[in-house]
């Protein structure tokens, strides 16, 4: 189930608000917890009693590292780690890994010496193993106190706005919401969280399937055949279909937190007008890349390290895993890998490169560097990602008819439009208060009506099209 489809917009959500708003306050948070296992029982139905048998055994190896001293303390996180990692690779990684290992033996002349049934990919997976890291991290550093009642951690792991693609919320961030949240739940966090789901929902069904679904066509096309701009265009729709897609997705999940009582940190800021890979980060999924700085890029020496070459291996390591994280396959290790080592480049002379070429062709050339990045991200074999990205650049001007409709055109003009336009100070104010800001009356009446409107049209397109996916429901 995900947000953007007619089950969750018009049956679960609207049930599942009237069961919360209803219930006494000792009892919402098992409401959220009972809404949070059906609705992830719903696209794993059999997985889910692994996660919960997890949960449980988690619960109380934390326990006792926050009871233990000394070495065994050590051990207790070990041990907790080693489960929540070896779940992640097991389900996300084995079939990978016996692909290549019988790919490695097949090229030396042998056939594949492995079987293996193929493993489903469950739900969400990667996100939720990053929660319960992050909740024996922060006991064992005595960051937070662990929870008391295993409702309560088990409401950590699966609340559903945040288990599919996050914002990954760490345990330190939420647990005193988890608590105790009764001074968020005012009608002025309700209201604003609902339009800023309407917001993400819009972004995502009225910008991010229209580009998404042309973007799709193009990919599946021999990369050989296309022209130049062909394939500039697919990509280009594709770069604004994945921001918009997990930017709304994001919006969604913050709304709705924000509508029970929780405040979850932002995850996009204009990541777009960035001007070097360094910026980039800081403004894409920012939440992972928090993650990643905190509980891997520091313990590994972070910037305090005595040598540059140990500074720039910790770089390396970082993004091939945050490649790695995003799915089991060597696209994703080279997208990462290059971003990777443009944040090593920008280390060594890029930035002071940027500083003198000046703020808009610093912009322009960092967003092409994504663009191309993206084509790793989009595609599913090297020699796929390759082909294409050869033909981006060979300057192939043939002929080659292939028709765009109206709306495609409209829809990516816009994209490009709210993309961009974060790089003024005005429109950045603009954001601000549609975002964060209480309303007065006569702006709470009009952006009312606004979102009606957007919601009639969101779920008009819903109904009307097979095409809704969601490109980080699979990782």
């Amino acid at each position: 189930m995900v947000f953007s489809s007619s089950l969750f917009l018009l049956y679960f959500f609207p049930l599942f608000l009237i069961f919360y708003y209803v219930a006494d306050v000792k009892y919402k948070n098992n409401i959220v917890l009972l809404a949070s296992i059906l609705f992830f029982s719903w696209g794993a139905p059999l997985f889910v009693f692994v996660v919960l048998g997890s949960i449980l055994l988690d619960f109380f190896i934390v326990q006792k590292i926050y009871t233990s001293e000394g070495k065994q303390r050590k051990r207790y996180l070990l041990l907790s780690v080693v489960l929540n990692l070896g779940l992640l690779a097991y389900f996300k990684y084995s079939n990978f890994f016996v692909e290549n290992v019988n790919q490695l033996v097949s090229n030396w002349g042998a056939h594949g010496i492995v079987g293996w049934t193929k493993i489903v990919l469950p739900i969400g997976i990667s996100f939720f193993t990053f929660k319960k890291l992050s909740y024996c991290i922060d006991v064992y550093r005595n960051t937070h106190k662990p929870f008391t009642k295993i409702t309560d951690y088990g409401l950590f792991i699966l609340l559903f706005p945040e288990l599919i693609a996050g914002p990954i919320v760490r345990f330190n961030e939420i647990a005193d919401q988890i608590v105790d949240r009764k001074n968020q739940e005012t009608i002025d966090n309700k209201l604003l969280g609902l339009f800023r789901f309407v917001i993400g929902l819009s972004k995502k069904v009225l910008i991010a399937n229209v580009l998404g679904a042309e973007a799709d066509k193009i990919f599946a096309l021999d990369a050989n055949t296309l022209n130049t701009p062909i394939a500039w265009i697919g990509i280009l729709a594709y770069t604004f279909q994945i921001y918009f897609d997990f930017s709304g997705y994001s919006d969604m999940a913050i709304g709705i937190a924000r509508m029970i009582g929780f405040k979850f940190p932002e995850n996009f800021d204009n990541p777009y007008i960035s001007q070097s890979i360094t910026e980039f980060w800081r403004r894409w999924h920012i939440t992972l890349g928090r993650f990643m700085r905190d509980y891997l890029y520091i313990p590994l020496g972070g910037n305090k390290v005595k040598s540059k070459s140990r500074l720039y291996f910790n770089l390396g390591l970082v993004f091939f895993l945050s490649g790695l994280w995003h799915g089991a396959s060597w696209n994703f290790i080279v997208w990462g890998c290059f971003h990777g080592l443009l944040l090593i480049a920008d280390r060594i002379f890029l930035l002071s490169v940027y500083e003198k070429i000046g703020r808009i062709t610093s912009t322009i050339i960092t967003f092409l560097i994504v663009v191309v990045g993206w084509v790793f991200f989009k595609t599913e074999t090297l020699t796929h990602a390759t082909a294409f990205i050869k033909k981006m650049f060979s300057f192939d001007f043939s002929n080659y008819y292939m028709y765009f409709e109206m709306n495609f055109w409209t829809m990516l003009v816009l994209a490009i439009l709210f993309s961009f336009s974060g790089g003024f100070t005005r429109v950045i104010k603009m954001q601000e208060n549609v975002l964060f800001s209480v309303y007065s009356l006569r702006r709470l009446l009009i952006t009312s009506v606004i979102c009606v409107v957007l919601f009639i049209l969101c779920e008009a397109a819903i109904t009307s099209s097979g095409f809704n996916p969601f490109i980080y429901y699979r990782f």
